[in-house]
């Protein structure tokens, strides 16, 4: 008689939260964590420029289910509620979000991320589209980081500045506190792959730690987006191994 094998319980939960950013502004977002004792790392997922979409909390409960708890910040909280795309066009509009403003509620998320119990306090952070050039930014101004993941940020490379950007991120590598993982698609075009050229020469000339991959012309801007057209199967799949490989040995 065959021997059934026990299957490994698996759960998570999943809310709404909020906590406090830039001088003690209430931020909200959307964590996800696996259920037990942990100890588990913390991921903070930066949304792309049309902001907290259901989307970006289906990629924090993947990533509670791989054994990260993780927060999907809301960084257009301020200018809610309302439909979500018209608050992306309204801050579009007006330059962005101020980059201080960035920094500091993603300090706020670390300080979410760490009061969990069950949380090892190391943080990493991922961010697609504008939200990859926010990662960098992140990371390049802050000691809380132990990884960081750029999926395909554009305007990391920019003579365009602004009051709410007044640095380019690039010039800001040198600075830059964790292992980076970058994630390019060969026929985008914010980031080009001279742009992204551009910033692997910066991390090398900086002797920083990074991996860089960059996948066939028929991949362009955002294909992990399994909700539109710009998604690419293969692309994402390998991308997801090497995001899972790259926290893993860096936040574990």
């Amino acid at each position: 008689m065959a021997t059934r094998q026990k299957t490994t319980y698996e759960g998570m939960f999943a809310e709404t939260i909020n906590f406090a950013g830039l001088n003690g502004d209430t931020i909200g977002g959307y964590m996800a964590r696996p259920l037990g004792a942990g100890p588990y790392p913390g991921v903070i997922v930066i949304h792309e420029v049309f902001g907290l979409v259901e989307h970006t909390k289906e990629l924090a409960r993947k990533f509670a289910a791989h054994g990260y708890i993780s927060v999907a910040i809301d960084l257009y909280y301020r200018e809610g509620p309302g439909d979500p795309e018209q608050i992306s066009t309204a801050i579009r509009q007006r330059g962005g979000v101020p980059d201080s403003r960035t920094i500091g509620d993603l300090e706020g998320a670390v300080k979410a991320l760490r009061s969990v119990a069950s949380c090892n306090d190391k943080i990493g952070c991922i961010g697609y589209c504008s939200g990859g050039r926010q990662t960098l930014l992140f990371a390049c101004n802050t000691k809380n980081m132990a990884a960081a993941v750029n999926c395909y940020g554009g305007r990391v490379i920019t003579e365009e500045l602004t009051p709410n950007q007044p640095k380019a991120v690039i010039d800001m590598v040198a600075n830059l506190s964790c292992p980076l993982l970058g994630l390019f698609g060969e026929a985008d075009s914010n980031p080009s792959p001279e742009h992204v050229t551009r910033l692997e020469a910066e991390l090398k000339k900086h002797k920083k730690q990074y991996e860089f991959k960059s996948y066939p012309p028929d991949t362009g801007h955002a294909f992990f987006a399994d909700y539109r057209p710009s998604y690419r199967q293969q692309a994402a799949t390998d991308g997801w191994q090497r995001i899972f490989d790259f926290f893993g040995r860096h936040l574990r």
